[in-house]
Formats: structure tokens, sequence, C-alpha cells
């Protein structure tokens, strides 16, 4: 199969622990695009947490915050808010349980709690500067995903309250909010369509909760060596970790580089 285009995770996958990205994977990207091929970041972060690596990878084409909003060469194609509805049931829910919620717009994030240390935490290891303070954010604005800061043991509490909604964890006290069937696969799949590719001209590389949808939607999905367990049985070949050349190795069993 002749691969068009090539979909990369950033946690884990792009970036390693201490969110730096090797230089092996910037050089492996740079010349993957050299090859006329199509590079585009797909994540649940939203745009303004990954500008930087963008720009470090030359890639101005994303599937960001799951899916939700879509950018092709620097223009956005494609967006879809949470429902108001769902909206309110989640903020009157996380209020009832005292969880922390971080709302994420357009052009910036917003929490409803100035110091929860979940929240806190959960930021924190993302290293991108904390949310801005405003509890009323979601009433006024589009909001394309939201943070739940609660642990797991609580979990089912929302899944079983909100059907609407989707959960997926992303830190011990952090999950990831979005529509029932939203997920990277839903954005990915508007991108193709739009472009004329069919999903089996597709490569995507992840490696957590989140990217099963996708590595299940492409032609060839590919899972780093850090990957978390389940995601496992979702792709089609396992390459070695983010800091051992992943990504490359990844790209050359695509066909995509040369060994």
């Amino acid at each position: 199969m002749a691969y068009k285009i090539a979909f990369f995770d950033i946690d884990g996958t792009l970036v390693n622990e201490e969110k730096q990205i090797p230089q092996d994977t910037i050089d492996a990207i740079h010349e993957l695009k050299a090859r006329g091929i199509e590079a585009v970041i797909s994540t649940g972060r939203a745009p303004y947490f990954f500008t930087p690596i963008a720009e470090k990878l030359g890639i101005d084409s994303y599937v960001s915050l799951n899916g939700a909003y879509v950018v092709f060469q620097g223009k956005p194609v494609f967006k879809r808010a949470i429902p108001r509805t769902s909206m309110e049931q989640l903020v009157r829910h996380a209020a009832s349980n005292n969880h922390s919620l971080v709302f994420e717009g357009e052009a910036f994030y917003y929490s409803n709690t100035e110091d929860h240390p979940f929240m806190i935490s959960s930021v924190d290891s993302l290293k991108v500067d904390r949310p801005h303070y405003d509890p009323e954010f979601w009433e006024n604005s589009e909001v394309f995903q939201v943070f739940l800061h609660c642990g797991e043991a609580d979990e089912h509490h929302y899944i079983e309250s909100i059907p609407e909604l989707r959960f997926v964890r992303w830190h011990p006290n952090a999950m990831d909010v979005l529509p029932t069937d939203g997920s990277k696969a839903l954005g990915i799949q508007f991108l193709l369509e739009s472009l004329g590719i069919k999903p089996e001209e597709a490569v995507a590389f992840g490696d957590g909760l989140n990217d099963k949808e996708m590595l299940d939607y492409v032609g060839l999905g590919i899972a780093m060596g850090n990957s978390h367990p389940e995601l496992l049985a979702h792709a089609d070949f396992v390459t070695s970790s983010v800091d051992e050349q992943g990504i490359r190795k990844g790209l050359i069993h695509a066909g995509l580089l040369e060994a």
C-alpha cells in the first residue's frame, strides 16, 4: 500500500516523558515531508498546547481536541463543540462532587477552580501554562473538550449519569470529556474525505487510550513501544519507544522512509 498521509499523537509519541521531541523524531518528520507525505498531528491537546511542537516539526495540519477541531495547512476545516445541555449536566454533577473542571475553548482554556490540587497536578504534567479562572466560560463560549479532575474510583458516577458524554482517562487525576461519538477518528475521517484520501491510505502513530479508534480506522495503525497495554490489540504494528527511534522505525516499516 502506498500511504499518502501520516497522523501522529503527541504525548508519548512525538514527545517523551520530559515533553521533549527527540532529534531523530524531528529528522524523521522532516524527511517524511520532503518525500511529499502529509504529516498531521492528531492529539487530545488543544492547539494552544502544542504550537511550539508543531513549529519545530514544520507541521501546520492537525486533528486536535480528540477530533473536535481540525486544521489543514493552517486553515480550520472542521469543529464540533460539546452540546450545551451536556455541559449543563457535567457542570452540575461535578459541582455536587467537588470535582474541578477545565473548559477548552478555541483560543484558550479556563478552569472553574483556582487551586484544586487535581487540576494543578494534571495540567502541570503537560508542562503548559495553567488555565485562566472563569467558572462561567462554558455559558458564553463554545467548549470543544473538558478536563474532569477526579480519581478512577469516581469515574462510574459520570459514566452512568451522563451517557451523552465520553470519558477518557489520561492522568491519574484527570479525564478528557467529549461527546459519546467523539474521537480522533472522527476528525481524521472528515479530513480524509475532504482530501479524497481513503482510510487505508493513511498511517497513524499513538500510545494512549484515546488512540484506539484512530489506529482502528486507518490502514496502518502503529503503537509505540511505550504504549498503554490496552492499545496494543488495536495496532497492526508495534514500534519501539519514543526515545528509541520509534517514529523512524515505524515509518520504515510503513515504507515511507528508507532504512
